[in-house]
């Protein structure tokens, strides 16, 4: 695994892991044969995804597009907001207490509101995974503009460099590592908010799947969404941290 890259060593960990998962679900399967209904095998599950595939691919592509579009909004968004908070004292004084009570919400009680407001489809959706992307991005960029080094701060001011100049070159640039995290973790997140629209009502998707099987008792069809949305979240996050490890390849320091 050495002579491996270390995104393709991270992707083999991870199909290793989820290999030694799916063994130990299949061992328990046997050891304490629960009733399907309740807990299905793993070959169950698998040939669900099989029977069930055309059905799964269309609504997955409904969810990641509702995810992909979400992390793009929530990231421009979170950005924006960091660097308003961070070049402006008026803005940090009123801004940055209302971007901590976006948190303070729990997502379930504001999601039946934005179903109201902006509909079943793709809207509510989007408007959904960029409010839980828009925090981790907006924190911790705003955090790394923060925390610019003083002393190049020092040496800017001797320069006579403008406020816009010190942004650009000195604390942006210096707060790129922490915006890379904020991005991971946000692309981690991004599939809580649109599960958890199509949950409160949509017409498509892999949680309006996981709904409508569970209502009928399909188990294993449920499981079988839920194994579609961790693909779709892990090439969501490998595709990002891959992203990030060129575009910014000083923030990387692989394991």
């Amino acid at each position: 695994m050495a002579a491996l890259s270390p995104n393709l060593q991270g992707i083999a960990r991870a199909l290793i892991t989820a290999a030694v998962l799916i063994a130990l679900w299949h061992a328990a399967v046997l050891l304490f044969q629960p009733a399907p209904f309740i807990l299905p095998g793993p070959m169950r599950v698998f040939e669900a995804m099989g029977r069930e595939w055309a059905y799964l691919w269309t609504n997955a592509l409904v969810t990641f597009g509702e995810i992909v579009l979400g992390l793009v909004l929530g990231t421009l968004i979170g950005v924006a907001a960091a660097l308003l908070v961070a070049s402006s004292g008026f803005a940090r004084r009123w801004l940055l207490p209302l971007l901590v009570m976006s948190q303070a919400l729990p997502v379930f009680a504001i999601a039946p509101l934005l179903v109201v407001w902006f509909g079943y489809g793709l809207g509510s959706k989007i408007v959904m995974t960029t409010i839980i992307i828009f925090f981790p991005v907006a924190s911790a960029f705003q955090d790394g503009l923060r925390r610019t080094d003083p002393g190049l701060l020092d040496l800017a001011r001797m320069a006579r460099a403008s406020r816009f100049q010190t942004l650009r070159l000195l604390r942006i640039p210096a707060a790129l590592p922490a915006l890379a995290s904020g991005l991971r973790v946000a692309a981690a997140a991004a599939p809580i908010g649109a599960v958890v629209g199509e949950w409160v009502g949509a017409s498509a998707g892999l949680g309006y799947v996981m709904l409508h099987a569970n209502a009928r008792s399909q188990v294993d069809v449920v499981f079988a969404a839920l194994l579609v949305l961790g693909l779709i979240a892990a090439f969501l996050w490998f595709t990002v941290d891959a992203l990030l490890s060129r575009l910014v390849p000083w923030t990387y320091a692989p394991s």
